[in-house]
């Protein structure tokens, strides 16, 4: 198992980010299509490709999410992971139903693929746009990626109050008395893999 400290270690070449869009892709149309789940067969993937990472899919729909699901602490190769999610992310998202064979055309795949968690001390150490946040207290967490705090134009006390009370469910202060952590993401959608 390869892992990595540091997002500057860790790299996805243009080839490694078309390779687990086109897992995403495929596993997304075969399983809405059918039910089926395409086999990744004994290929030669990258050493990133097989870092145990963490990863979410988001799945878009005329510009508006039709369905997200990730993992922080993952416990399988990356390109393993992506096929699992895309699943999830299309049939197992409880805000949404299921995604069916007639939205296919309509639905744009967006992977992130995660850095490690890293424990903050004080939120001065999070940074808009850069940090995704997990906050932990107790049974109960939540998360955002780096990305909605810049999309929602939030600013450092919404991104945490709204992470707290929507996703943690404790509170839009909850944050002050529980474990923060925060991450990075490699982000790309298809559009940046095709050739």
């Amino acid at each position: 198992m390869q892992e990595f400290t540091e997002n500057r270690t860790f790299r996805l070449s243009k080839g490694d980010k078309k390779a687990l869009m086109d897992i995403a892709r495929n596993t997304l149309d075969l399983y809405v299509c059918g039910g089926k789940i395409n086999s990744l067969g004994e290929q030669n993937y990258s050493a990133a490709l097989n870092t145990h990472t963490g990863v979410f899919v988001s799945l878009h729909k005329n510009g508006k999410l039709r369905g997200c699901i990730g993992r922080l602490q993952p416990d399988k190769p990356l390109y393993e992971l992506v096929q699992d999610i895309t699943i999830s992310a299309s049939a197992n998202d409880p805000r949404f139903k299921p995604v069916e064979e007639d939205e296919l055309d309509e639905i744009e795949l967006e992977i992130s693929v995660l850095t490690p968690l890293q424990a903050v001390a004080d939120t001065s150490e999070i940074r808009l746009g850069q940090h995704g946040i997990y906050i932990r207290k107790g049974s109960h967490s939540g998360t955002f990626l780096p990305q909605v705090a810049k999309q929602f134009g939030w600013t450092l006390e919404e991104f945490l109050g709204h992470c707290s009370r929507d996703k943690a469910h404790i509170g839009w202060k909850g944050w002050k008395e529980a474990e923060l952590f925060i991450y990075e993401a490699i982000v790309f959608v298809e559009e940046d893999c095709k050739p």
